[in-house]
């Protein structure tokens, strides 16, 4: 078909990646919203926010039913939690968070991916990082995000702005919705990079070419798992890079 047909078809395969990873972003959001409260958005002002955020950007409604019926499944117990920790590829330390209904399917299909890449599953590793509320937006400065923290009366870690101009806030898991809800009262239309309750490593591991490669097929293949939710590591990588 021709050199023109390929770039087509790989400009679109590109764009579908990317809205792909999108609503997975608004998936995962919803999902933390739903199951930190009630998962029902006519209780739950922080879901019901989110939502319409969502909603702004275009994200489809199945996707966000998916995400609130997935955390209705959490909290009747259809569906568990399970977090398996291990070392990839490189010594690095990575921690593996699931949603399931089957304990011995997921276990085995982290298991594999670990196994095909030279990884070890089952080393503690949740040591080398600590748990918490980040924040990362812009459309707000670093001042005003301050002040609206100040007149909320809530305690942060850390507030410092990237050199992109990206604001990050760091606090303490305990406070995660009281810190949005104050962000949005700020103003309302903020629209988040980052909003989640993250493993933040204390310090990031370089890695060589091949062990690099083979750390991110290691990626690859987790995220292909249906169950898997989030990942985290500390690996000095652009993952930015796996979605070209």
């Amino acid at each position: 078909m021709g050199r023109a047909h390929e770039v087509r078809a790989a400009s679109m395969a590109k764009t579908a990646a990317m809205k792909s990873s999108k609503y997975a972003k608004w998936g995962k959001e919803i999902f933390q919203a739903a199951k930190a409260g009630v998962p029902d958005p006519e209780m739950n002002q922080g879901l019901k926010r989110t939502i319409e955020r969502a909603k702004k950007d275009q994200c489809p409604a199945d996707v966000i039913k998916r995400a609130i019926e997935k955390a209705k499944g959490v909290n009747s117990g259809a569906t568990r939690e399970k977090v398996y920790e291990g070392m990839g590829p490189g010594n690095v330390a990575v921690i593996v968070e699931c949603l399931t209904d089957n304990d011995n399917r997921t276990f085995t299909e982290v298991r594999t991916a670990f196994n095909k890449t030279g990884g070890n599953i089952g080393q503690a590793v949740s040591y080398l990082f600590s748990r918490k509320a980040q924040f990362v937006f812009e459309g707000m400065t670093e001042d005003e995000a301050m002040e609206a923290l100040m007149n909320a009366e809530k305690d942060f870690e850390d507030l410092s702005t990237d050199e992109d101009g990206f604001v990050q806030i760091l606090a303490d898991p305990s406070d995660f919705e009281d810190i949005k809800n104050a962000l949005l009262e700020a103003k309302p239309e903020l629209e988040f990079e980052t909003c989640s309750v993250e493993n933040i490593p204390s310090s990031y591991v370089d890695l060589d070419e091949d062990h690099e490669a083979k750390f991110r097929r290691l990626l690859s293949l987790l995220r292909e798992y249906d169950d898997v939710s989030e990942i985290y590591h500390n690996a000095n990588i652009d993952e930015d890079e796996d979605e070209e």
